[in-house]
């Protein structure tokens, strides 16, 4: 059994870790073939696909990175990250999905500007797990690689969600307990008060009162 995270990207990030949480595998996927401005070919995408295609293997606890909001070159991350969910899917494999904002919660990295986000996240990958790389794409995709095997022993009932910080606990809720996640809006009984026309219990000043 390994626990594999991917980053999808042009350039992808790819890591497996073992049982132990031992890196098996880490490097970065390129697509090769004819290229294009500002985009990906897709002579280039078949190529990123087969060879993530050869670096899993069955058993596989994959997590995923989701796009982020406002990503620029929309068309290109969409062609990538559906190419490469379609292809797990066509080797019989599943997979969880890590939203971009709960992959930096899981290192306790908040709101940066994007140009500090690599240097925020490999420190916080430094800080955590004693891991380190030259690549953002594979330190991401390290993360994703630790919250996937944080789900799975969760899962499993082979961890408890004590055993985790708090904020990488709530990373891991959100994904194997969504609706537990949600924290529903308090709504008050109050009436509402001043102006008096504000709220439908006002009564006019000829209307006699009943109680």
């Amino acid at each position: 059994m390994r626990f594999v995270g991917i980053d999808p990207a042009t350039k992808t990030g790819f890591v497996a870790l073992d049982e132990l949480g031992n890196v098996l595998v880490e490097t970065e996927v390129i697509g090769v073939g004819k290229k294009m401005p500002g985009g990906l070919t897709t002579e280039q995408l078949v190529s990123l696909e087969n060879q993530v295609y050869k670096l899993l293997k069955p058993g596989d606890i994959i997590a995923i990175e989701q796009p982020a909001m406002g990503t620029q070159s929309g068309v290109t991350t969409g062609m990538i990250h559906g190419g490469l969910r379609s292809m797990i899917y066509r080797k019989g494999m599943e997979y969880v999905d890590v939203n971009p904002q709960r992959t930096k919660k899981y290192v306790n990295v908040g709101r940066v500007p994007s140009n500090e986000k690599k240097k925020a996240m490999a420190a916080a990958a430094l800080e955590h797990f004693g891991y380190k790389h030259p690549s953002d794409n594979v330190t991401d995709a390290y993360i994703i690689a630790k919250i996937a095997e944080a789900v799975y022993r969760v899962r499993k009932g082979l961890t408890t969600l004590a055993s985790y910080r708090m904020y990488q606990g709530e990373v891991i809720t959100s994904i194997v307990n969504p609706a537990a996640a949600k924290k529903p809006q308090h709504k008050s009984n109050k009436r509402p008060g001043k102006p008096a026309a504000a709220g439908s219990h006002t009564h006019l000043t000829e209307q006699p009162f009943l109680f």
